[in-house]
């Protein structure tokens, strides 16, 4: 028995994982590990989302190679963390369409904002729509964060499988490769809708939108999200309480728009390019448990 033991790891390692494939996921996945550090602006996010889609071309790489395609076929039956990686796969699907809807109707609501401050015309009903559409958007990112919590949590549990290293390689890499997927789709929604005040301070909208106080461009200059637009907006349904005439405030808030119309177009793209690579990797994994 013993024997058999110490000659375990040398037959381990001539059958181990492509070392070129890990060796990426491993570079791509520091990446964005040195990228979670950084203030997350919205040209990050989308960088992050770019770096994404490259780390899941990785994860198609290693999930290709025989080897891993043996490892995983050789114990899906005694392994139920296979199958719940199957229905997270599913659930980041999930997340990810719900995400890119929510992006694409954000662009309708900014094109026709914009086009309503161009011919200065029904402003304050388009904002009025607008901010009911917004009200919706922070319900639908409340349920995406639950379930983000939920697969953290899941991602977390998964158990270390030491008697298989060329198994646990794949485990490890595949648990990383999601909790950095959330992270960033946390990210997501960090800019869509304002994180909850800490103790006890107001929200960005509640804080200048009080009687008589309208935020001034300084003060949200360095704010890049959502939130941001949203006070920009309901500056402009605020008469007579601000120095600044009507027209410079429209011309601010044009501004705004077209910088949020440009992010959330890049957004959109890197979510699209996302929900393939989901679609992809849940199709490998799936061919390979049914091989």
């Amino acid at each position: 028995m013993g024997s058999t033991s110490a000659a375990m790891p040398c037959h381990v390692r001539s059958i181990s994982l492509p070392s070129q494939s890990h060796l990426r996921i491993e570079i791509e996945l520091n990446k964005l590990r040195t990228w979670e550090i950084f203030p997350l602006k919205a040209e990050r996010i989308c960088d992050g989302l770019s770096s994404l889609g490259e780390l899941y071309n990785c994860v198609e790489d290693l999930l290709q190679s025989p080897v891993t395609q043996q490892v995983l076929i050789r114990h899906q039956k005694e392994e139920e963390w296979l199958d719940e990686m199957l229905d997270e796969f599913l659930r980041l699907l999930d997340m990810c369409s719900t995400t890119r809807d929510i992006f694409l109707l954000m662009k309708e609501h900014v094109h026709d904002l914009q086009s309503s401050l161009r011919r200065r015309r029904d402003m304050e009903n388009k904002i009025r729509t607008y901010m009911h559409f917004q009200k919706k958007v922070k319900k639908d990112v409340s349920k995406c964060l639950a379930v983000l919590k939920q697969l953290n949590v899941k991602c977390a549990s998964y158990p270390i499988l030491d008697q298989n290293h060329n198994l646990s390689v794949v485990v490890k890499v595949l648990g990383d490769v999601r909790t950095i997927t959330i992270s960033i789709f946390q990210s997501l929604m960090s800019f869509l809708v304002e994180p909850r005040p800490k103790h006890g301070s107001r929200s960005l909208v509640s804080k200048f939108m009080q009687k008589g106080k309208v935020a001034c461009e300084g003060e949200l200059e360095d704010i890049d999200n959502v939130e941001s637009v949203n006070v920009m907006l309901c500056n402009l349904c605020e008469r007579n309480s601000s120095k600044d005439t009507e027209m410079e405030r429209v011309k601010k808030a044009q501004k705004r728009l077209e910088t949020l119309r440009v992010t959330v177009e890049g957004f959109e793209a890197g979510l699209e390019c996302l929900f393939r690579h989901f679609i992809q990797t849940r199709v490998s994994l799936l061919n390979i448990l049914t091989h």
